[in-house]
């Protein structure tokens, strides 16, 4: 009887098999293993290996740099300088003034107009505006301006043609003093134009000192930046536009350009140069302006001024 239980015994202990539980490994093998990842993803495949190998080049590079010409914060230096930034009320950000500064009538002036135009101040120690400014004479105030928001050029035609007016553009040829691109501004804003287009390589662009020549007329008049000058006129010959360009060897004369009564834009080349090949041989009309007094040619702010002169004369 002893031997029956033991047998008995034995086998009832092992019908249900392995006594430690299964913890749902045998509902678990039942389930799906969802979607197959992408090859990239699948070790030991080519494309992930692929994958890897670039990851690991990427890792290796320099990281990009950001900033430029186009995010690159300007800096106006020198306390005489940052004070004229303020009050034409050049757009700036933040103004860093040195720790333990001695005081003068243009500190406390730059901090008042800084304070009452909403600008950060930043106190820092002298060492951290020499890195600032790579190592300028500060004076112990530097003030920050971020990049200018340039138009696009399609945009000048866009307004002009919103207000129900002939465009009047002014178009900057070679032009590398940005005191030149502030006079025009002015002028193009005194005398009703859409508009200024600059290049967009190896000419002046809105920094501060053209925003300051601007007298703040460039809080309201566009400047726009073509990627090539020939193209920007040609399109906007397809427009409409008649293009004139300002040479000391024109063929037509300002007084006898009826051009200016319609929607034209007015090429200035620099003082030196004059206008470059390309866009000379682009431009409908090359127009000189009569000098009686003798003199070989204008800076650029003063010719543009005196044309547009001229087409607000004619447009009344």
């Amino acid at each position: 009887m002893a031997g029956n239980s033991q047998r008995r015994n034995r086998r009832t202990s092992n019908k249900k098999g392995a006594t430690v539980g299964s913890g749902g490994q045998r509902r678990r093998g039942l389930e799906g293993k969802g979607p197959t990842p992408p090859a990239s993803m699948r070790k030991g495949h080519k494309k992930n290996r692929v994958a890897n190998a670039a990851a690991k080049q990427a890792a290796r590079r320099p990281a990009p740099r950001r900033g430029g010409p186009k995010g690159t914060n300007e800096l106006v230096v020198g306390r005489n300088s940052v004070v004229e930034a303020l009050r034409e009320g050049v757009p700036a950000t933040t103004l860093y003034v040195q720790q333990y500064l001695d005081n003068d009538e243009r500190v406390r002036e730059a901090i008042q107009l800084a304070t009452e135009k909403g600008l950060n101040l930043m106190e820092a120690p002298r060492p951290e505006l020499d890195r600032m400014t790579n190592g300028l004479n500060h004076q112990g105030l530097v003030l920050s301006v971020p990049p200018y928001d340039y138009a696009h050029p399609e945009d000048l035609t866009a307004a002009a043609q919103a207000d129900g007016e002939d465009a009047l553009i002014v178009a900057l040829d070679g032009i590398t003093d940005p005191r030149n691109l502030g006079a025009v501004v002015r002028s193009v804003s005194a005398f009703g134009g859409h508009g200024v287009v600059v290049p967009e390589r190896r000419a002046a662009g809105m920094t501060a000192s053209a925003w300051k020549t601007s007298a703040g007329t460039a809080a309201r008049t566009p400047v726009a930046r073509a990627t090539n000058m020939t193209r920007m006129l040609e399109a906007y010959q397809k427009e409409g536009l008649m293009v004139v360009g300002l040479a000391a060897d024109g063929d037509v004369e300002l007084h006898e350009l009826d051009a200016l009564e319609g929607p034209v834009v007015i090429v200035v080349g620099s003082e030196g140069k004059g206008l470059s090949r390309l866009v000379g041989e682009t431009c409908d009309f090359r127009v000189r302006i009569p000098m009686p007094g003798g003199a070989e040619s204008l800076n650029a702010g003063v010719a543009a001024g005196v044309v547009l002169y001229e087409a607000a004369r004619r447009r009344a």
